[in-house]
Parts: C-alpha cells; structure tokens; sequence
C-alpha cells in the first residue's frame, strides 16, 4: 500500500505569491511510488503554480520540497527533468515534423565519429513504447499519430530521461473515449512498474477511474488530502468550492415539460435551418432547426464533425453545397460579420487561440464583437464600453480586479464568462456555445450553464456542442447525433439517455 510506504516526493509549506495574488499559501503535498495521485481544485485554487514550482519554472517563496528525502531546489524544468521529474502537458510539446523515434531521443541521440547511429535508435525507441504496449512505426513522422499517440511519445521521452516522477497536465481535454483508454493502459502499466505520477483534470469520471489518492486546494490552500475510495464525488465538490453545490436542477426537456402542464413553455418559431449543409472534406449533408428559445445539442465522438458544423453555421468556413435560411429566407453568410450582422454570436472550442484576445483588457474584450457589428465609423464611447463592460462583468459574476486587467491574467472559468458576456453585448437571436465548459472547474460550469438555461427561457436560440453527454442532454430540448461527419439522428431530449444516444454513436439504429 502507498500509505504503508515512504513518499518520493514531498512539497512542504509551499508559498508563493505574484503581485496583488497569493497563488500558495503553506500548501503540503506528497506522492508514492506505484500511485496515480489527482490534484484537484477550482480554476484559481493554485494546481498549476504548484506544478511550476516542483518542476523550476518557479522558485517557492517559502517551504521546501525533498526527494528521496533530500532537499532539492529545481531552477528550471531542465534541472527537474534531471532530478527525474517530468512533466506531459495537454499541448504536447515535441517536433510533429520529426519521426516518432527522433521525438522520443531529440538532444539525446549519440553520435559515433561519423554520424548519428539511427538504427540503435529507432530500435531502442521501439523498444521504450513496446514496454508500454504501443506498437508503432516509430521511423514515421509524429504528425502521423493522433494526439493520444503523441502524448504517450512525450511519456516515453520522459522514461529515456530516467524519470521516476511524471506529471500529467489535462491530458485527455482534447482526446476521444477510446484514445483515453489508450492512454489510461499506459499510465497503469508504469504505476505497476512503480512510477510516481501526479494526473490533474477536471474529469470527475476519470478522476475516480485511475487515482489512488486525490489532493484538494482551494484559493491557494490546502484543503486536504483523501484515498479516492473513501471521498464520495460530492464531498469532493463540496471540499474544492468550500460550500455544497447544488444539483444542476432538471434538464431543460423536463422544465419545459412543466411549463407546457402551465400553458407556456416550448420552443418558439424556427430561426435558422439548414438543407444539405456542407463542405467536402469536412462534413456532408447537414440539415438542422433550430428555434428561438430552444437549446439544440450536437453531439458526437471527436472527430465525428461538430465543430465544423458549427464553424459552416457561423461563416468562418465556407459551405460548398447545401443553404441556410433564417426567418424563412436564404441568408448568404459567408463570414462572422455576416453572421454577427444576422443576429448569431459564437463561443469557439479553443478560447485561448480562437476567442480571447490575450494582449488586450477585460472591457476590450467584452465589447469588440458590438463594436465590430457597429463598424468602424460608429465608435463606442469611453464611457459606454465602462458601462457595456460593468454591466456583465456584474450580470455574470466575472471575478476580476477590474475591468481593465488582461484578460489572460483571468481564470478559464471567468475567461469563458467573458467571451459569453462578449456576444451578449450583441444581443444576438442565437447563440452558438463549442464546448463552452472545457477545462473550466465544476462551480464555473454551473454558473455558465445556469445563465444558458436562462438566455434560451427569455427567447434566445442556443446551439450547444458538448463531448459530455450528461451536458449535452441536461441543457438541450433536442439532439442531433453526428457519425463520420453527417447526422445520423435526431432525438427529444425527455426522450433520451446518455446509453440511448451512445447506443447511436456507436452506429446503431434511432
């Protein structure tokens, strides 16, 4: 047993603080060999300067961190990878253009008087993944893999450095059911060879499938630490947001149930539709309705052609067959202005590439699409973008110094906040929201969430894409399913279950 054993690692009394922000306040942590130990906490609660200070990016303020038993300062992650602590984050950091085998030994490849030895290398990189049951090409290049792939590539990088203590960073946020299986077969494989990993991620389910002992912060501190068998996913909650959570309520098919039994409730008149929408190479064949104050859920593995549905609705691709009508009438949209002129506003997937503008403050980018739908001979005053930008940083509840910070100093959660404040500055018809909860803490998605619910009760039309299909049934009326980038179905969602639509996924019948 881990708790029978003597940790390899121990952070004691870890501080540190930036200005204005005490990210770590005397927080304490351990981890064993031969153990998968989750970290867990709100967006804020200190996770990822915890991880900076253990491997060099930051030096601590106060405390001390041992291994083996010895004290060790690591002033950078090259100082910590050679302590043996390495660290595998969800943007694998390697060289796609390169061969598996040239990822795994890059900077360390050997050389005789004459050239490097490839040979001896491509057979010891095969050798390392095989150790981990991955049989692969590895003289192919790594852009030929899928991002799971690529993730245990830089885990067998971390195991050709001799690390006893790898750190996994969100790395299922951008990955498939079946390609976290993959990657979960490895990390128990190297627990069974006694490796040290410390695993964060906002996935409950994931969380309690793989972790032995799970370590909870909140605001910097330390809340506690727990054998994952012995703390029920609602004490969990409750210890990461200091208070209890309550159940997200009904699902929307449910509440509109009891608002028709009243005489309202439902959707309204159809918006948008689609017929045969499409763009080869992309998806095919798309038809949808949506309807105003309605949520419309698409769901579907990765890969199966939600977002490039969703980014042919909002013009940022262009569809090659197929038509849009809106209010009854063909609508050419050929780009976001044309979308944002006809009334639809867009929450990408990726909010740190396609959403926040990082350089720029809160206000900036709270009222950029209402500037950009007024165009550029209609300017917003000073003092009504303070008003514009107070107003929904009030609405939604965005934690901020004030609206003048960068927004890339904000949490994921109040990141996601101000993008959705950011298009209903707009006062958009309907509102398309790409995983708007991923990588957001559980308190964040729920405030998030709540506010969808009620923009689609006051009217509003709202095309959610979720990978979690408790989300995607909890706050949609109806489901599209998509497979192999067409719709293969569509369904009531009082009339389904996450077993029923994974059943359709799977490629079975409606």
């Amino acid at each position: 047993m881990a708790s029978e054993a003597v940790p390899v690692l121990e952070m004691k009394g870890i501080s540190k603080g930036f200005p204005g922000v005490q990210s770590l306040s005397s927080v304490d942590f351990r981890l064993f060999p031969g153990e998968v130990h989750s970290l867990m906490g709100q967006n804020g609660a200190g996770k990822s300067t915890l991880v900076k200070v253990l491997t060099g990016v930051h030096a601590p303020d106060g405390g001390s961190i041992l291994l083996d038993g010895r004290e060790i300062r690591p002033a950078s992650p090259l100082d910590a990878q050679k302590l043996g602590i390495s660290a595998v984050y969800q943007e694998v950091n390697l060289c796609t253009n390169l061969s598996v085998a040239e990822n795994i030994f890059l900077g360390r490849e050997g050389s005789s008087a004459f050239a490097i030895p490839w040979r001896e290398m491509r057979r010891n990189a095969a050798a390392v993944l095989s150790d981990l049951n991955v049989h692969i090409d590895v003289a192919a290049p790594l852009s030929a893999y899928s991002l799971a792939v690529q993730q245990i590539v830089a885990i067998a990088r971390s195991l050709t450095a001799k690390a006893r203590i790898l750190i996994l960073d969100e790395p299922t946020s951008s990955l498939a059911e079946d390609e976290v299986r993959t990657l979960f077969s490895v990390v128990r494989r190297l627990k069974a060879q006694g490796m040290a990993i410390l695993f964060i991620s906002h996935f409950l389910d994931q969380i309690y499938e793989i972790s032995d002992r799970i370590t909870v912060l909140r605001n910097g501190q330390l809340v506690g630490e727990y054998l994952a068998a012995e703390l029920p996913r609602v004490q969990l909650v409750t210890r990461m947001v200091g208070r209890e959570v309550a159940e997200d309520g009904p699902r929307r098919a449910e509440r509109d149930r009891a608002a028709s039994a009243a005489g309202g409730g439902g959707g309204g008149a159809t918006f948008l539709r689609t017929r045969g929408l499409g763009k080869k190479g992309s998806v095919r064949d798309i038809d949808l309705e949506v309807k105003l104050g309605e949520g419309l859920g698409i769901a579907g593995l990765l890969g199966a052609g939600k977002t490039e549905t969703v980014r042919l609705l909002f013009g940022i691709d262009s569809a090659d067959h197929g038509a849009i009508e809106i209010d009854g009438e063909d609508a050419r949209i050929g780009s976001p202005i044309d979308a944002i002129a006809r009334g639809l506003g867009f929450c990408p997937e990726d909010r740190k590439t396609e959403g926040i503008l990082g350089d720029l403050s809160l206000r900036e980018n709270i009222i950029i699409a209402l500037q950009a739908r007024r165009g550029i001979f209609r300017n917003l005053s000073r003092e009504r973008q303070d008003e514009i930008a107070d107003l929904y940083i009030q609405r939604l509840g965005i934690v901020a110094a004030d609206a003048e910070v960068p927004i890339s100093k904000l949490s994921g959660g109040n990141q996601q906040k101000a993008l959705l404040a950011r298009w209903l500055a707009t006062d958009p018809r309907m509102l398309i929201l790409d995983e708007p909860t991923r990588g957001i803490d559980i308190a964040a998605k729920g405030e998030i969430m709540g506010q969808v619910a009620e923009l689609c009760d006051r009217g509003m039309a709202v095309v959610l894409v979720s990978s979690e299909m408790a989300e995607a049934l909890r706050y949609s009326d109806r489901l599209v399913v998509l497979r192999d980038r067409r719709k293969v179905a569509e369904l009531a969602a009082r009339e389904a279950d996450e077993q029923a639509v994974y059943h359709i996924v799977a490629g079975g019948e409606a």
